[in-house]
């Protein structure tokens, strides 16, 4: 197969097809992050770099070899969490910017499936998107897939393809099956000082819920926190007039985001806490052990691993759905 990958991040979807079996003969990449880049590099030496999508047409690729074309298009225009300005974003026009390319491929080779990805948004702007992406290119199939199904993180997803897909089934995966080993032993290294006088922390426990120690964390849409004590427990900051935020489903692990497992998830005795590892969040992404061996020898920063982890896929989830390709 060769593929091309739009908004590429740190090569999920080369992951997937490698966990397929399926053999990679060529595999284009279009990023402008440099730290992505440095984590794909280092984990598929073979990447070809094409880089910014907006510059396609001076791309020196044969189009009609392409087999399968991708694109998690930037979430931050039509996120629910965001403006929703839709395409009226400057971020959100890069929708049209993939349109072309998955369009301009499927012209030169008809044969060739794509894959779309985004947020769960409101339902004018899914509509919308599948509105127009059936106008440029044909039959769709359209599907909403949680991550908590295959993962220990809640992560609501629109996948549009040109193949079917169904829904996977659970795999039972829960939040204590991602820690590292020795992560609840308050004495390792580091754990800090719990922040329990702390007025906000206090207020903030108005708000919490409780899961058994063997359930998986609870989802949160605002600020998160997490404690270990027996049962595992997520508080959130009060937003607005709606001081609970979006409450709990399935019983899973937060959404990752490109910032919020960097400040603001800790594991905590109610005494001491700490922040999730960079390994435990690739682990709720679902990414193989040994790729997150090399990235965190790669030379990456934890801040420019963790902002990566949150923009990425859950690799196991793309897994499933490649599978109609077979």
């Amino acid at each position: 197969m060769k593929a091309l990958s739009l908004f590429n991040g740190m090569s999920c979807l080369y992951m997937a097809l490698e966990k397929l079996g399926i053999n990679v003969d060529k595999y284009y990449s279009a990023e402008i992050n440099k730290y992505a880049i440095q984590a794909s590099q280092a984990l598929y030496p073979d990447t070809i770099q094409l880089g910014d999508v907006t510059k396609w047409r001076e791309w020196d690729i044969d189009w009609s070899s392409i087999d399968l074309v991708t694109g998690g298009f930037p979430c931050q225009a039509w996120s629910m969490a965001g403006k929703q300005l839709g395409d009226k974003d400057e971020r959100g026009m890069l929708f049209w910017t993939m349109l072309d390319i998955m369009k301009h491929v499927k012209k030169h080779n008809p044969k060739a499936d794509f894959l779309i990805e985004n947020v769960k948004m409101k339902k004018e702007f899914e509509e919308y998107i599948t509105y127009h992406t059936e106008q440029a290119l044909g039959n769709v199939h359209k599907i909403l897939i949680n991550s908590a199904l295959l993962s220990a993180q809640n992560r609501n997803r629109y996948y549009w393809t040109s193949f079917d897909v169904e829904q996977p089934e659970d795999k039972g995966i829960l939040l204590k099956d991602v820690i590292e080993s020795g992560a609840n032993d308050v004495n390792s290294d580091g754990w800090h000082e719990w922040w329990d006088k702390n007025k906000e922390f206090q207020q903030r426990k108005a708000y919490s819920k409780v899961c058994n120690g063997n359930d998986k964390a609870i989802t949160m849409t605002a600020r998160q926190y997490a404690s270990w004590n027996g049962n595992f427990v997520i508080m959130q900051t009060p937003r607005g007039n709606n001081p609970g935020g979006e409450r709990a489903k399935n019983g899973k692990a937060p959404c990752l985001s490109s910032n919020s497992w960097q400040h603001n998830n800790h594991l905590s005795d109610g005494v001491k806490y700490r922040k999730l590892t960079p390994r435990e969040c690739m682990r709720l992404q679902t990414m193989p052990e040994h790729h997150i061996d090399t990235l965190l020898s790669a030379g990456i920063s934890n801040t420019q691993l963790y902002k990566m982890t949150g923009n990425g896929w859950t690799v196991d989830v793309i897994t499933h759905i490649l599978k109609g390709l077979q």
